[in-house]
């Protein structure tokens, strides 16, 4: 027989960032809640735990400070522009007119007020390819990364004046939305420790149990279809318990699901050193001084793939390949200046709030991260040698796809052209180094048009890198008020089941794909909180 606990205003599953942002607003407001997670106690928190912890704001007070001129009417321009919605995203498209409206009042300055602060400097990612991106920068990094930032509003959760209103528990995995008369009446699963049943009944349920991308069968299931097949190798982002599993028992109860085939995957994922799941991956922050090569050692093209500008055409472009994961080729004095892992794990500076060791790295690289990666992860090969390089690739691979000739050229071929001088630099991609150059948050962070076959720089490096499957744009279509609409029918006004309301990453961080097809970054930590925030308001009879 089921355990059955007492019955509570509101059950949340799940307690990542949306999840403890929505318990916390539910306490605020008097009500007793059950905060339900599948996973252990260390890794409350979820994926937003891991994460750089950058966020997206409009017209912030960080930005006001370093002169950066920004508007809602800019950011709701640069957001259509990569979103692309379609004619019938019109939940989404009302999502994206929400939070781009709100995301500073509701998200940033609630935040201030939580006890979370941000690093002084705003960096520029996604500036745009073919399609214009982020007009000017906005990705705020809450200081102490993804770790810092729910190690607070988890301090803030547990040391609450109404902590005894909320019911704190791990280990609880929901197999079942109890339903009746009045629609969402609970939840019911089984405790994945000693296999008993449980049962929670509440007047709400808010699903915050993330996205699909922890599953990679369901990635592959809905892989974009003008990507063609997907990749054979897709490494893991994200958490083995973000596995859809409650996305399908929404459907089950005639809940909607849409976009699941949009994603936000990452173009740079090495097998992590030290793996907590099967397939788990690390997404490398890709270094812009070095060559992109597709699976022979070619360099990629016509346009050369580097970061900030279009993180989703980078994933496309290496799909495009009849084998579907890439190279970077670069060496040491570039890797020591410019490589980084996103996340928490590998940046200790930003975790541990230690401005002194942020400035150590940025004027002087991070020396250690290198070797440790050089040591530890399997998909990074080095050589003095551009023959020496390929054979160790090849070698790495077992397949022989990398010629010698193609690789050699690349290289040098580039070279050649810095070598000429900047007043004759003809490339795409050195156009964009210079691009990122000029900006402050970035220059320390670029080299200076770096050669990659120099005798003084040696070793030469390569990395195979894989697909990392991250975050879902798709997921649980919902109101502005975060309340799960059912499939359409015959009635042309959107329908609700009751009391069932869903938030972050589970909705496509609002409305199920507020994104669209692309995130302007810094878009999902800040949809997380503020989808908590209004589910709590809504469940609570209150506004934002």
């Amino acid at each position: 027989m089921a355990e059955k606990y007492e019955k509570v205003d509101a059950v949340v599953i799940g307690a990542g960032l949306a999840g403890i942002v929505t318990a916390l607003e539910l306490l605020n407001t008097g009500k007793k809640v059950a905060l339900i997670d599948r996973d252990i106690p260390e890794k409350l928190g979820g994926l937003a735990r891991w994460s750089f912890g950058g966020m997206f704001f409009v017209n912030s007070d960080h930005q006001k400070k370093r002169g950066i001129r920004d508007s809602v009417d800019l950011a709701l321009r640069d957001w259509n522009s990569f979103a692309e919605f379609g004619e019938g995203d019109h939940w989404p498209r009302k999502w994206a007119e929400q939070y781009v409206h709100q995301c500073t009042d509701e998200v940033y300055r609630w935040l201030l007020t939580q006890g979370v602060s941000f690093f002084p400097v705003v960096h520029w990612v996604e500036r745009g390819l073919h399609q214009p991106g982020n007009s000017v920068p906005r990705f705020h990094m809450a200081w102490g990364t993804g770790q810092g930032l729910t190690d607070t509003l988890i301090a803030r959760l547990q040391n609450h004046p109404k902590r005894d209103n909320l019911r704190l528990e791990f280990g609880f995995k929901v197999e079942e939305i109890i339903t009746g008369s009045n629609g969402a009446e609970g939840v019911r699963g089984v405790k994945e420790a000693n296999g008993e049943t449980f049962e929670v009944y509440a007047e709400n349920v808010v699903v915050a149990a993330g996205g699909i991308t922890g599953n990679i069968e369901m990635v592959k299931k809905h892989w974009y279809k003008p990507w063609g097949e997907p990749p054979e190798t897709i490494l893991n982002g994200s958490h083995p318990v973000a596995d859809g599993a409650l996305h399908l028992e929404v459907e089950r109860l005639n809940g909607n699901l849409t976009h699941l085939d949009k994603a936000w995957h990452y173009a740079a994922g090495v097998h992590h050193p030290n793996p907590k799941f099967e397939n788990h991956g690390l997404s490398l922050v890709p270094v812009k001084s070095g060559l992109w090569l597709n699976y022979q050692g070619q360099r990629m093209g016509p346009i050369p793939l580097v970061s900030a500008f279009d993180t989703r055409y980078l994933v496309e472009r290496i799909c495009q390949e009849p084998v579907k994961y890439s190279w970077q080729v670069y060496n040491r004095k570039i890797a020591v200046k410019e490589m980084a892992v996103s996340g928490s794990e590998f940046n200790d500076g930003f975790r541990d709030k230690d401005y002194l060791k942020v400035l150590k790295t940025v004027l002087f690289g991070n020396k250690n991260l290198v070797d440790h990666l050089l040591k530890n992860c399997k998909d990074f090969v080095v050589a003095n040698s551009i023959d020496e390089l390929a054979d160790k690739m090849n070698a790495l691979t077992g397949e022989g796809h990398v010629q010698k000739d193609l690789l050699r050229d690349s290289i040098r071929h580039y070279d050649e052209m810095l070598g000429r001088g900047k007043k004759y630099h003809n490339d795409e991609q050195l156009r964009r180094i210079s691009q990122l150059r000029q900006y402050t948050g970035d220059k320390l962070r670029v080299s200076k048009y770096a050669k990659i076959e120099d005798k003084s720089a040696l070793p030469l490096i390569a990395v195979r890198e894989f697909i990392l499957s991250r975050k879902s744009l798709g997921g649980i279509q919902t109101d502005l008020e975060c309340r799960v609409l059912t499939r359409p029918g015959s009635n042309p006004k959107p329908e609700t089941i009751p009391g069932l309301y869903a938030v972050g990453e589970a909705a496509g961080f609002g409305g199920g794909g507020m994104h669209g097809l692309r995130s302007l970054e810094g878009t999902f930590l800040g949809g997380c909180v503020f989808t908590g925030r209004i589910a709590a308001k809504a469940i609570s009879g209150k506004k934002l």
